[in-house]
């Protein structure tokens, strides 16, 4: 249990508030000036190594699998997305010491199946069910070995302990009724003897922990077309150790707007004064009838950048499942792809707009591990988002959201360094956003290639991209706002007809 012991503010703080998405500038730096020579990059670990390539080996749906479990064993404390890196190595260290093991990181056969067993019989004892929740709307986990109450609050479901001490509220707001401002106001109020741990405030969601001399509460709420949705987990601290993980499997199996889930109902039980949600100082509004005939927004299915003529690159993986792509309301066919299957070139006709701005200048030489860079990921409404990242070995370490696939790679001086090569099909997120993680990348010279070999300007040429070099060194380009500025309008959604 070791991992759980800095509890849930500390995984909060490591992981969402590094993956929240930078909108505005960062801090200017100097003009460039002689650095000294680098120091030797260590060696990598070579039991590091061996232990991603063979976890990397497995099937996606394995690779979330043996993270899930080392949540439920309380080994692993980070979101379980399939991808490896150090926390998911020290994870299967701790399982493997813990259980008389060598501490290889690297899991053989036999190691994976006990684990799996143990993390089965970890879910069974808590009977963690999974399930829709007809009151909110919402699709939620539910530990009901510890919350066997279960009872109806206006706009949703309570699930509570025998004792009172862990609660679990789910809770709907049609539209109109309040907003994410409002609600995340009310939740970073002072509050005597309670403390606001970590906050954070996102277009469409919110994320709120607190802590009293007794409790901790966690508080999620999101905001789409259907209203507003979300849950709030309170509990007393001295239950830290055994909830802690709770609040992770809550979070990761938490869906606000489900495709198939029922719409929210009125509870037919709750009468009485409004109930208040535990420690977060939240009160439940009245329940209404949903909206009728409203449907969830399409997500982004993968990023293009547009290259004029109705033509938009992406990444090929994007469009494996995905029949009958769109962008900007037009239909799209794939025009071709490249020989490695890892770029495709889509053709829309009709597109929206005028001739978009010249494709960013690519740059030729390598990056060097932990190079500052960024990446352009295109959302549902709204320009892009802009993603602080820092190269990393065959790929960028960045905090991504679902439909980056396709995305630009950018340095900070503006130069392309290739294309988000792949995003999970189907990531774990906690409080919807997705932490740091590491993305392979089409490496630019594979994107000029293809260009190229389309008959398709492959960049603002050499030129161009040696005075965006200059540019940088001038301290021209020191923000992500200014790095990005120039390639804004050519990132585009791709979404795919249903």
């Amino acid at each position: 249990m070791r991992a759980f012991r800095t509890g849930l503010p500390a995984l909060l703080a490591a992981g969402l508030a590094t993956g929240a998405l930078a909108q505005g500038p960062v801090p200017p730096v100097a003009p460039a000036r002689p650095k000294p020579a680098a120091a030797p990059q260590p060696a990598p670990d070579p039991a590091f190594e061996a232990a991603r390539a063979a976890f990397e080996a497995l099937p996606e749906a394995e690779r979330r699998g043996l993270q899930d479990a080392l949540v439920w064993t309380g080994d692993y404390n980070g979101v379980t997305t399939g991808a490896f890196g150090k926390r998911s190595f020290e994870g299967i260290q701790t399982y493997q010491t813990r259980t008389g093991a060598a501490p290889t990181g690297l899991l053989t056969q036999p190691e994976r199946t006990a684990l799996k067993r143990e993390a089965e019989e970890a879910r069974r004892a808590a009977r963690f069910k999974v399930q829709p929740d007809p009151a909110s709307g919402v699709v939620v986990g539910v530990p009901e070995a510890l919350l066997p109450k279960k009872s109806a609050i206006p706009g949703g479901t309570r699930w509570q302990s025998t004792d009172g001490r862990v609660t679990l509220d789910t809770k709907s707001f049609p539209q109109g009724e309040t907003s994410l401002d409002a609600l995340f106001e009310r939740a970073i109020a002072a509050m005597p003897g309670r403390k606001v741990t970590y906050k954070l405030k996102k277009p469409d969601f919110i994320v709120i922990t607190a802590e009293t001399a007794g409790g901790r509460s966690y508080i999620r709420y999101a905001e789409g077309p259907q209203g507003i949705r979300g849950f709030t987990l309170g509990y007393d601290r001295a239950l830290a150790d055994k909830v802690d993980r709770l609040v992770i499997a809550v979070a990761n199996n938490f869906s606000p707007f489900p495709e198939d889930a029922p719409a929210p109902t009125a509870p037919t039980t709750a009468t009485g004064p409004t109930p208040r949600t535990p420690a977060s100082g939240l009160a439940a509004a009245p329940a209404a009838p949903p909206l009728p005939g409203v449907q969830a927004e399409a997500r982004p299915a993968a990023t293009g950048l547009l290259l004029g003529g109705g033509r938009v690159l992406t990444a090929a993986s994007a469009l494996e499942s995905c029949a009958a792509p769109r962008i900007g309301g037009a239909a799209a066919r794939i025009e071709r792809r490249d020989a490695a299957g890892s770029l495709a070139l889509l053709s829309a006709e009709g597109l929206a707009g005028g001739a978009p701005p010249p494709p960013p200048p690519l740059r030729a030489e390598a990056v060097s591990e932990g190079e500052a860079l960024l990446v352009l990921g295109a959302q549902a409404k709204g320009r892009p988002s802009v993603a602080p990242a820092s190269a990393a070995v065959e790929g960028v370490y960045a905090p991504l959201q679902p439909g980056a696939a396709g995305a630009p790679v950018l340095d900070r001086s503006g130069r392309l360094v290739g294309l988000v090569a792949r995003f999970p099909t189907a990531p774990r997120l906690i409080a919807g956003v997705m932490p740091p993680t590491r993305y392979a990348v089409v490496p630019g010279k594979a994107v000029a290639a293809f260009l190229s070999e389309s008959g398709l300007p492959a960049g603002a040429g050499k030129d161009a991209a040696k005075d965006a070099g200059k540019d940088l060194a001038k301290g021209a380009a020191t923000t992500l706002g200014g790095a990005a500025a120039p390639v804004l309008d050519a990132v585009v959604a791709i979404t795919c007809a249903r």
